[in-house]
């Protein structure tokens, strides 16, 4: 008989697991991967770890590509993982392969933000986290008393910031986005672009409530407002958030064909293109794939043309 304190009080099924004693058990995700501060062999990139804030605890993966010159300004991508605002990680194996191959195709400075998961920290301290990576990232274009990082202070080209993200990811960008429009960055830097690759969202009316996209959104922030209708997680209809208040001046949203989430890729594409958004938005899918397919099945075919289609986007 399992003792009390290894009782399971909680549970995102074949996902997380929540124990009575406040230990999580996660049962998928990739493991922890070095940086590379001596560039990597295949792609040429080097990557370093930072602290970006000690309370709460925040911190990132800085990605460098390979210099042809030793003053060369280049674009900033600030990204934000995948894994259903509870998975995965910034060092983790699977996004420091696919971040190295975007890096070295796009030829971008990346910052992945590791982000506080829940159920540890429910949301919405991945939200606050990320903003707060994204403004001590802008905080870098002027004279403060921010201590900062020489790759972005020395390569780092501020007109051309872009924030992205995959699934979770995704939402975060939509969210951060909205945010910037309505408060707006230090130093005044504006988001060039915001790329949304299969993104978590909802919508009442078409999600039932055993869909894995909804028990994620239920496990993670439980005592969000409004539920399934909070505007974090759907940003469609009357009482949300204007999508004409999104803060950058273009958005590619990515969907895959054999994805759940597909149809409200599509559907948040078309919101925005209808809200009044003075950016360009496009849309590109994917035929015969799954949701997260150019991270989780990396090194594919579809994975490689995905990753050139994001660095075409980010140049």
């Amino acid at each position: 008989m399992e003792s009390t304190a290894n009782e399971v009080v909680q549970e995102l099924p074949g996902l997380v697991k929540v124990y009575k004693d406040g230990s999580v058990e996660r049962l998928m995700g990739s493991p922890y991967a070095p940086p590379s501060p001596q560039p990597d062999p295949e792609t040429g990139v080097s990557s370093k770890d930072i602290t970006i804030s000690e309370n709460p605890s925040i911190s990132a993966r800085l990605y460098l590509p390979k210099l042809t010159q030793t003053i060369e300004k280049l674009p900033i991508l600030v990204y934000f993982h995948g894994g259903g605002f509870c998975l995965e990680s910034a060092f983790s194996l699977f996004n420091q392969r696919y971040l190295n191959a975007l890096v070295s195709e796009a030829k971008v400075i990346a910052v992945s933000v590791e982000y506080r998961l829940a159920p540890e920290h429910p949301l919405p301290a991945a939200y606050e986290d990320c903003w707060t990576a994204l403004q001590w990232v802008a905080s870098h274009s002027f004279d403060n008393e921010v201590e900062k990082d020489p790759w972005l202070l020395n390569h780092g080209d501020f007109d051309r910031l872009f924030i992205g993200g995959d699934s979770a990811g995704g939402n975060l960008v939509h969210n951060t986005a909205l945010q910037a429009g309505a408060q707006g960055l230090k130093g005044r830097v504006k988001i060039s672009g915001g790329f949304l690759s299969h993104p978590h969202f909802l919508c009442s009316g078409t999600e039932d409530d055993k869909s894995l996209p909804t028990l994620i959104w239920e496990f993670v922030y439980p005592s969000a407002p409004g539920g399934t209708g909070n505007a974090l997680i759907n940003p469609f209809g009357p009482g949300k958030p204007s999508l004409a208040g999104l803060g950058c001046s273009k958005l590619l949203v990515c969907v895959a064909e054999k994805d759940e989430l597909r149809d409200i890729g599509i559907m948040y594409y078309n919101a925005v293109k209808e809200s009044g958004w003075k950016g360009e938005i496009e849309v590109y899918e994917t035929m015969g794939e799954n949701h997260a397919f150019h991270v989780l099945n990396f090194g594919t075919q579809n994975s490689r043309i995905m990753i050139k289609r994001l660095a075409a986007f980010l140049n």
